[in-house]
């Protein structure tokens, strides 16, 4: 996996995008009822709402994984999934990371409530687009039966949602 923080980083522009334009899934995983875990969800929910628009489709994916491998037999060219990550920053920190390998799945629960277990998964059923991306928010609070996310967390949701235009836009979308 390849790492970049802040709205500062940019992305390259893939070869061969010219002259047509590529489709797009942005997927949210996460519980909203468990706090900051809701944020992917909480982030798809308000671009749908923006009508990003263009050939992006968006998928609220919530802790049911594997409606994200059945969608991607529709064939896309990019995957940005959106979650809670923890990596060890400050709740609130944001990271965008290219997937560049994905481990195939050899069995399968229904809830598959983590992306690399639904990106398995798509990977044994030979559905995986040749671009996906992580845009991921360090979470504080995960364990706590709640329906809000933590001010930090709050307040990192317009700039992953800077971050997933971004990536639609590297592809004209």
């Amino acid at each position: 996996m390849s790492d970049r923080n802040g709205p500062e980083a940019s992305a390259a522009s893939p070869a061969g995008c010219r002259g047509r334009r590529q489709s797009i899934l942005v997927a949210g995983f996460g519980n909203v009822l468990r706090g900051d875990d809701g944020f992917g969800v909480e982030v798809v929910r308000r671009l749908a709402a923006d009508a990003v628009g263009g050939d992006a489709h968006f998928l609220e994916v919530g802790t049911g994984g594997i409606a994200l491998a059945q969608e991607l037999l529709t064939p896309y060219d990019r995957l940005v999934i959106v979650d809670a990550m923890t990596r060890g920053g400050a709740p609130g920190t944001l990271y965008v990371v290219e997937v560049e390998s994905v481990e195939t799945l050899t069995s399968v629960d229904m809830h598959m409530a983590v992306p690399s277990r639904a990106l398995g998964l798509a990977q044994a059923l030979g559905a995986l687009p040749p671009q996906i991306y992580m845009v991921g928010c360090e979470p504080g609070s995960v364990d706590e039966l709640d329906m809000t996310l933590s001010p930090a967390v709050s307040g990192a949701v317009e700039g992953a949602m800077i971050e997933v235009r971004r990536l639609l836009a590297d592809l004209g979308v």
